[in-house]
């Protein structure tokens, strides 16, 4: 079974509050259309949206990746969550997955996914495991994944975050918790600046906010410069997408076909190819250290002890950046795919932190106790 999993993973919109802690300023306006729950086709594809996967490579029925596509998609209808699409004024669609019968006795979680394939793909591990827990599921795709995409130019973290804010406001939620996985931990961050008032708590999975666009050349990654990271990111031809299962895995497949890594990159790996460049450059562009804010709700930092992509440097730096409000949780023979490698580990720390943790209060927020303020390392075989 081959899993391809998230990587790589600017400026800050710090809106004003009114009184009522709702943030003022311009506001993305949803419309909800609800999707039928049960095979979803490919939607009519307006101009800006990059559809290949129908016309090149092996027959769709043929296709393993297809196959696995649909596969996930049967999981996550089989857990009761149904596919929904907002449309928002701007033009810009956000596929989400959310609760078929929303529970308000349940907490709500938003899960973002990764670089590299769709949410249901990222998450099809966990959900049984969060819902028994007692959570209200919201997995939905970011921009330029899935069928979720923009006409406009913005690929700014902030942007992704004002749609995926718009999308759970159509959903009728308020308040939630928030777990973000890579590239989705940067929006996750961004939404938790943008909208504190809404994010309860947040987990961030491998994702190296605190990077620096000098970063590179200093060498604290395995590529030296942007373009070398993009093709891994993005990868078109078989061997760069061995590199990235290579540098995301501690154990990673020993037999990758080449039938098999083409299959998936024409059907995972030639949509927006030109909005995704935009979004990695976007993350590096001008990244600074200091110009990122400090959000202030409990953070859970959840790293892979051995990951290539964003080495874990990058979350002691986190941890140091925000203080006693955050805990480290560092897991051993893991790597940058830790979601996909330790699915058991990360779902009981997701549980445990928002909905096991004892809390104490600071200025009206609830903050992990003292007993929790601390580094954690995990020994997993």
């Amino acid at each position: 079974m081959l899993f391809v999993t998230s990587f790589l993973e600017c400026e800050f919109l710090a809106p004003a509050f009114d009184e009522a802690g709702e943030p003022r300023g311009p506001r993305l306006q949803p419309t909800v259309k609800k999707l039928p729950t049960g095979p979803i086709e490919e939607p009519t594809s307006p101009d800006w949206t990059r559809r290949s996967n129908a016309t090149e490579g092996m027959p769709r029925w043929l296709s393993f990746t297809v196959f696995r596509d649909r596969c996930h998609r049967r999981a996550f209808l089989a857990t009761g969550l149904r596919p929904s699409a907002t449309a928002l004024a701007d033009g810009a669609t956000v596929h989400c997955w959310v609760p078929a019968r929303p529970d308000p006795s349940r907490s709500p979680l938003l899960l973002l996914h990764g670089f590299g394939a769709t949410a249901i793909w990222q998450w099809s591990a966990h959900l049984r495991p969060l819902l028994g827990a007692g959570f209200d599921l919201y997995v939905p795709d970011l921009l330029f994944f899935g069928v979720s995409a923009a006409p406009g130019p913005d690929r700014s973290e902030s942007y992704q975050a004002q749609c995926i804010m718009a999308a759970m406001e159509a959903a009728g939620v308020r308040r939630f918790g928030l777990v973000g996985v890579s590239y989705g931990g940067f929006v996750a961050y961004r939404m938790a600046a943008m909208y504190p008032t809404a994010v309860e708590r947040v987990v961030l999975c491998c994702a190296g906010v605190c990077l620096e666009e000098r970063d590179l050349a200093a060498g604290l990654f395995v590529v030296s410069d942007l373009r070398e990271a993009i093709e891994i990111l993005l990868p078109q031809r078989p061997e760069k997408l061995r590199q990235l299962v290579r540098l995301s895995f501690v154990r990673p497949q020993l037999v990758m076909p080449s039938v098999f890594l083409r299959d998936y990159i024409q059907v995972m790996c030639k949509d927006y190819v030109k909005e995704k460049t935009e979004l990695i450059q976007a993350v590096f562009n001008e990244r600074k250290h200091s110009d990122l804010p400090k959000i202030n709700q409990p953070t859970l930092i959840f790293w892979g002890e051995q990951d290539q992509i964003f080495p874990l440097e990058l979350g002691h730096r986190l941890q140091r950046h925000l203080g006693d409000n955050s805990q480290l949780a560092v897991i051993s023979n893991a790597g940058h795919a830790v979601n996909l490698e330790k699915p058991k580990e990360l779902c009981e720390h997701i549980i445990a932190f928002f909905l096991d943790s004892p809390q104490g209060s600071h200025n009206g927020q609830d903050v992990p106790s003292p007993n929790s303020q601390k580094n954690i390392n995990f020994n997993q075989d």
